[in-house]
């Protein structure tokens, strides 16, 4: 495993990445977060700001175009930055429900949906944990884990949607 691809890679990748990095762990912190408080909006207001700048930086990313510069993966871009705005107004408008349940359906559609589309094969992420054959047990591992706290996630996020009241059961 190295970080050079991405040590060598653009500054606009190293910002996108950055700040996806950083807009993973701490949501992942606020979601576990007593909910109203100031510390919450606060942490909530930056990782929105994460998410725009994460969201806004992958327009200037060109990898796999399909029309002009943007490939499909620009698609996930405008889907968060049209959740973000719907979740904000719903923060705004005090309807916390909805605000609560864009705000979740973002972190893991957003973060994770598009975080397993950085590990195919020929992208950063890809060349960073599968650069050395000694470390692809490792990195297969690692692959792994994100893949069952993806799940384990998921089970939370309904959960959390059932216990809230955002979605009745089926």
């Amino acid at each position: 495993m190295t970080f050079s691809p991405l040590t060598t890679a653009s500054p606009i990748i190293q910002i996108h990445a950055f700040c996806a990095i950083a807009a993973l762990l701490i949501g992942f912190v606020i979601l576990f977060m007593t909910k109203g408080t100031r510390l919450h909006v606060w942490s909530g207001r930056f990782w929105i700001a994460l998410m725009l700048v994460t969201s806004l930086s992958s327009f200037f990313i060109s990898q796999n175009p399909v029309i002009g510069p943007f490939g499909y993966i620009h698609i996930l871009s405008v889907i968060t930055l049209i959740g973000l705005w719907r979740a904000v107004g719903a923060a705004c408008r005090r309807d916390f429900k909805a605000h609560g349940k864009a705000m979740m359906g973002l972190y893991f559609q957003a973060l994770f949906l598009a975080g397993l589309f950085t590990f195919a094969p020929g992208r950063i992420m890809h060349r960073i944990l599968f650069s050395s054959q000694e470390f692809v047990p490792l990195a297969m591992s690692f692959v792994g884990l994100v893949v069952f706290i993806v799940l384990l996630g998921f089970v939370f996020w309904k959960n959390q949607l059932l216990t809230r009241g955002y979605i009745s059961k089926q």
